[in-house]
C-alpha cells in the first residue's frame, strides 16, 4: 500500500503529526508513506526512516507569482510526480484550501479529510472525497491527526505506543557533542525566547530572572539561547547578557542542527513555538508556557513535558495583539517556572 500525507506547515503542526507515521507502520507493515511539506520545514522530515519520499512545495512563492513560468513548471512537475506515485490513499491532515488543491493534483480517488466541524477552511471540503468526524476526546492536535488516519484502518490509537523521530546528520551530532563538551559538567538549559506572535512571548526581564534563579539552584549550570530571526537574536543577546557568563547565544542552526543539540541538553524552556516541539520529539524534557494559545490543545505531551498556562480568565484568546499583553506576560511567574523545571529534572 502507498499512502500520501499532506501536512505542509507549520513547524509545530508537522511535529504534532509525526506519530501518524509510526501508527501507519504498525497497522500496515510494509506500507510506503510519502509526505508533502513546505520548503522551510523540509529539514525536519528529510532522512526520516519511516518515509519513502518527500514532496517539497513552495506555495507562498507560488501565490506571489501565480503566472510565472517557474511557478507553472514547479506545479506541473509536482502534479506529474504525485500522479506517478499512484497512491492508494491520500490523507489531507492540513484541512485548508492549499492542501485540498494538492490532494487533487494526485489524481487519487480516495482523498480523506476532515468533516465540516473540524476542517480549518470550509472550501477544503470541495477537494476531499471522504470527510471523517472527530470524537469528543480528540482535543489535542495529535489526536485529531491520528483519528483522521486511524478511522480508515479501524484500529484505535489510544492504546498504542507511538514514537516520534527527527533524523540528524553526523556533522550536526559532532558539532553538538563538541559544544556540550566545552560547557563542563553542570546542567545545560536551552532557552528559546522567541516566537512569531507577540502574545506568546515572555518579557526579557523574566527570562533573565529565571536564569539567575536557576543558577542559585544549579550553580554550575550553563544556558544556551537559540533564535530564528534577527529580532529573536537581539532578545537572546539581551537575556544572555542579563544572566551572565553562564549564558551564551548560539549561532543560527538549521532545524536538524537544533534537533541534534536539543537531544543533548538537560531541558528546554520556551513559549508555544516550533523549537519546543522539536525538543519534545527528540525526548528532551521541556517546560513551556502558553498565553494566547491552549497548552492542552497544542502543547508537548508526556510526563517530561510540562506546560504552564496563563491564569488570566482571557487566556487561550488566540489574539496576536492585546492591550493586556504586559499583564498577561507577567501572569506567568518565575517561581512557577522554576518549580516546574525542578520537578521535571527530579524525574531524571
Amino acid at each position: 500500500m502507498r499512502i500520501l500525507i499532506i501536512k505542509a506547515s507549520a513547524l509545530g503542526d508537522i511535529i504534532h503529526a509525526l506519530p501518524v507515521l509510526d501508527y501507519l507502520q504498525q497497522v500496515e507493515p510494509g506500507v510506503e508513506i510519502d509526505w508533502v511539506v513546505e520548503e522551510p520545514f523540509r529539514d525536519i522530515l528529510e532522512g526520516h526512516p519511516q518515509l519513502s519520499q518527500l514532496h517539497v512545495v513552495r506555495t507562498r512563492a507560488w501565490r506571489k507569482a501565480p503566472l510565472a513560468a517557474r511557478t507553472r513548471q514547479e506545479i506541473a512537475k509536482l502534479r506529474a510526480t504525485l500522479r506517478g506515485r499512484r497512491y492508494d490513499l491520500v490523507f489531507d491532515i492540513q484541512g485548508n484550501i492549499k492542501s485540498g488543491l494538492i490532494a487533487r493534483l494526485t489524481g487519487t480517488r480516495d482523498l480523506i479529510g476532515f468533516s465540516w466541524k473540524s476542517v480549518r477552511e470550509k472550501p477544503n471540503l470541495l477537494f476531499t472525497t471522504r470527510h471523517l468526524p472527530m470524537q469528543h476526546q480528540d482535543y489535542h492536535a495529535t489526536d485529531k491527526y491520528l483519528r483522521l488516519v486511524s478511522t480508515h484502518f479501524d484500529r484505535d490509537f489510544s492504546d498504542m505506543d507511538l514514537t516520534t523521530t527527527i533524523a540528524t546528520d553526523p556533522e550536526d551530532d559532532a558539532a553538538a557533542d563538541a559544544l556540550l563538551k566545552s560547557l563542563g559538567d553542570g546542567r545545560v538549559f536551552l532557552f528559546h525566547c522567541g516566537t512569531s506572535w507577540q502574545t506568546k512571548l515572555w518579557a526579557e526581564d523574566l527570562w533573565i530572572e529565571l536564569g539567575r534563579e536557576l543558577l542559585t539552584i544549579f550553580p554550575a549550570a550553563s544556558f544556551l539561547l537559540s533564535w530564528g530571526s534577527e529580532k529573536e537574536q537581539q532578545t537572546a543577546t539581551t537575556v544572555a547578557k542579563g544572566i551572565g557568563i553562564s549564558a551564551q547565544v548560539l549561532k543560527r542552526h538549521r532545524l536538524k542542527g537544533l534537533a541534534a543539540l536539543m537531544k543533548r541538553v538537560d531541558l528546554v524552556v520556551a513559549p508555544d513555538t516550533g523549537p519546543v516541539h522539536i525538543a519534545a520529539a527528540v525526548n528532551t524534557p521541556t517546560v513551556s508556557f502558553f498565553r494566547s494559545t491552549d497548552g492542552k490543545r497544542t502543547g508537548p505531551r508526556g510526563k517530561r513535558n510540562m506546560t504552564i498556562q496563563s491564569p488570566l480568565s482571557c487566556t487561550r484568546c488566540a489574539r496576536k495583539e492585546c492591550i493586556r499583553d504586559r499583564e498577561c506576560q507577567h501572569s506567568i511567574k518565575v517561581k512557577t517556572m522554576v518549580q516546574a523545571i525542578s520537578e521535571n529534572l527530579e524525574m531524571t
